[in-house]
This record gives structure tokens, C-alpha cells and sequence, in this order.
């Protein structure tokens, strides 16, 4: 009877053994990089992309009001002071100018006749023949023929303006930059016919975060580096925005170009503010591998030697300089922080460090380890 019961509890054991799941493999090891954080020049340097533009742009429009017959330049010419640049149909001041002329000769007419009237009572009144009354009349008769004599002339003037007007010269000499208007259009006066870019001193534009504005004053020097070419000069800051864009929010920069430079009129150029350089200053550099998102944050892994463990570091970062970034806060100099591999570790997770063989780096430059990363337990 008791052999069979050992036989029973036996083959129960056995069943519940078999039954059991197998206990699960370990997480695989993986290996990541640290930097041994020091002290780094900055090398990208701070550059906007600029346009050169002449110092005097202007829209040329008519003074009056009419059709356009005749643009006798095109976008991209070349005129000189004085050239004709358009013409209005002249049909209209040419009648006009002819009503005035016909005004001005009945306003002739009536003056003689108002003189020759005065003159012929003044005589009558030396022979006591009138009364000083009628006299003072006829004085005042031809003093009116003057004033309508003087206005029609005026008038006539105004007049011989107003269709010479008609013609659109150019004041200066310079280059058409845009074409606004074309023959057969109906302008009213003021309406831009052609932009014209005078010849003379040329600027450099270019535009500025506001966080850039304060770093710029007039007479500040500003590098200009030609995209067509090697040509580089040296230009000036000649005038800055009072008031931002109120699309892009940047403020304007206008730059002088010392005389005789060759650059050409709209050619694209880059700026490189000197005041904004912060070239070879000593920062703290991470490579952009290291960072991770911790909520609304920036955070790196940090190593603990001692423990042999990592912890999550919240750092500021200022800016960028080439593919690294710079660190403005959160981090000493002599701290090791992770560089690849971030996104598979946890706060507290054990590792193991060996080192590569390569030769020893310079003090405050980054080393590179290689680290084996154990499951967190």
C-alpha cells in the first residue's frame, strides 16, 4: 500500500515541475559612449544672409492723371539723368493749353481796352469834362482787366505745366529695378510707373532676431563674404530698424559698403556682424546624441563612477555650433555623460565601463569610452 502512494506523489511532482514556465533570459547587454565633459571653443560663427541694394531707391510716378502711351525702358535697363522713361497721351493738355492760351488773349484784350479807356478819362478829367468819381471807376475798371490779365497767365503757366507732366524723366542716373505700369494702362497721378535704384553708395540689407539687436550699434563693422566668389569687405553699419517686421518680427539692418566695391546691385551676400562673434570662447559642448526630451526639458545621462549607475541631468541649452550644442547650464566641467544609447537606459541602471585602448586625451577635451549597460534589477 505504500509503494504505490510514493509511485502517486511521484508522478505529481513530476506533472507540477513540468507545468512551470522556464525562468526568462536576461536583457541583452548593450553598449553606449561617454564624454568626459570639459571646456571647448566655440567655433560656428553667427552669419545672415544679405542683399546689396543702392543707398537711393525711388518709384517714379506721373504727376497727373492720364493714358499711358509710351514706357521706353524695360527692367534691368541702364538710364541716364534726364532720359524719358514714359509718356501720357498728351491729346487732352493739348486742348487744355489751348482754352488757356484763348483766355489769355481775351484777358489781353480786355486789359488794353480797360488802359486805353483810364487813359482817355484822365485826360477829360485835367479839362474838368468829368467828375473825379467817374475817373476813380475806370481806375478800378482796368485795375480788374490786370488781376484777370495776371491770373489767365498763371493759369496758362499751370497749364503748360501740367502737359509737361506728361513726360516721366529720370532724375538721376541709375537702373530700373521694377517695371510697374505698362502702354494702355489709365493712371491715376502718383501711381508707381517704374522703381528706379540710383547709381552712387550701396548698402548691404540684412535682418536680425531681436535677441541679436542689442549687440549692433552705427558704426559697428560687419564682414561681407560674396556668395559668387572669394571678393570679402569690410562694411559698416549705417542705420537700424526702429521697429520690427510685422510679419517676420526682425529688425532691418542697413550697412554701408566702402566706395568702389564691385559688388553687384542685388547680389546675394552673407553678413558676419563682428559685435555678434563669439569665436574661441570657451563653452561647454555636448554632441546632439547625448540629449534626450525629459517632459518639457532637455536632459542627459550622467555616470556615477561610484555606483557604477546613471542619473538623469536636466540641462539649458544656449545654442548650436555645428553638430553640437552648447551647454548654458546643468553640467560641470570633469562629468561623464552618455552619448549614444540614451533612449534605452533608466535612472539608476547599472553599467560597466572598460575602456578602449587608445591614447590618453588632452585635459579638457572629450574622451571616449565604450559602456556595457547591465539590466536594471
Amino acid at each position: 500500500m505504500i509503494k504505490p502512494l510514493h509511485l502517486m506523489l511521484l508522478a505529481a511532482t513530476l506533472g507540477v515541475a513540468a507545468c512551470s514556465k522556464p525562468a526568462p533570459a536576461p536583457d541583452p547587454i548593450r553598449s553606449v559612449k561617454l564624454i568626459t565633459v570639459g571646456m571647448q571653443p566655440i567655433q560656428a560663427s553667427l552669419e545672415f544672409a544679405g542683399e546689396v541694394r543702392a543707398r537711393v531707391e525711388s518709384k517714379l510716378a506721373f504727376r497727373v492723371s492720364g493714358k499711358l502711351s509710351v514706357r521706353s525702358v524695360e527692367l534691368g535697363q541702364q538710364v541716364k539723368a534726364g532720359q524719358l522713361l514714359g509718356q501720357l497721351d498728351v491729346q487732352d493738355f493739348k486742348l487744355a493749353q489751348d482754352a488757356s492760351r484763348a483766355q489769355l488773349a481775351l484777358a489781353q484784350t480786355n486789359r488794353d481796352l480797360a488802359a486805353s479807356d483810364f487813359k482817355r478819362f484822365a485826360a477829360m478829367k485835367e479839362q474838368n469834362f468829368i467828375s473825379g468819381a467817374e475817373l476813380e471807376r475806370r481806375e478800378s475798371v482796368l485795375k480788374a482787366a490786370q488781376a484777370q490779365l495776371e491770373q489767365a497767365q498763371t493759369q496758362m503757366t499751370a497749364q503748360g505745366n501740367q502737359a509737361a507732366y506728361a513726360s516721366l524723366h529720370a532724375d538721376a542716373a541709375g537702373v530700373v529695378t521694377g517695371v510697374m505700369a505698362e502702354p494702355g494702362q489709365v493712371l491715376l497721378a502718383g501711381t508707381p510707373v517704374v522703381q528706379m535704384a540710383y547709381d552712387g553708395p550701396r548698402d548691404v540689407v540684412f535682418a536680425v532676431p531681436e535677441d541679436k539687436l542689442a549687440g549692433l550699434k552705427p558704426g559697428s563693422e560687419v564682414q561681407i563674404l560674396a556668395w559668387s566668389g572669394n571678393q570679402s569687405v569690410l562694411a559698416k553699419v549705417r542705420e537700424i530698424a526702429a521697429s520690427a517686421d510685422p510679419v517676420t518680427r526682425t529688425f532691418l539692418i542697413k550697412a554701408a559698403l566702402p566706395g568702389g566695391q564691385g559688388m553687384a546691385l542685388g547680389s546675394t551676400v552673407t553678413a558676419v556682424p563682428k559685435s555678434l562673434q563669439r569665436t574661441g570662447t570657451q563653452v561647454i559642448k555636448l554632441p546632439t546624441s547625448a540629449l534626450r526630451q525629459e517632459g518639457q526639458d532637455s536632459a542627459v545621462w550622467v555616470y556615477d563612477a561610484a555606483s557604477m549607475t546613471v542619473k538623469s541631468q536636466i540641462v539649458q541649452i544656449a545654442t548650436a555650433d555645428g553638430n553640437d550644442v552648447v551647454v548654458a547650464g546643468g553640467l560641470l566641467p570633469g562629468a561623464q555623460v552618455v552619448i549614444a544609447g540614451v533612449h534605452v537606459l533608466s535612472a539608476g541602471q547599472k553599467v560597466t565601463v572598460y575602456k578602449e585602448n587608445m591614447p590618453s586625451a588632452l585635459v579638457g577635451h572629450a574622451q571616449s569610452t565604450t559602456v556595457n549597460v547591465a539590466p536594471a534589477k
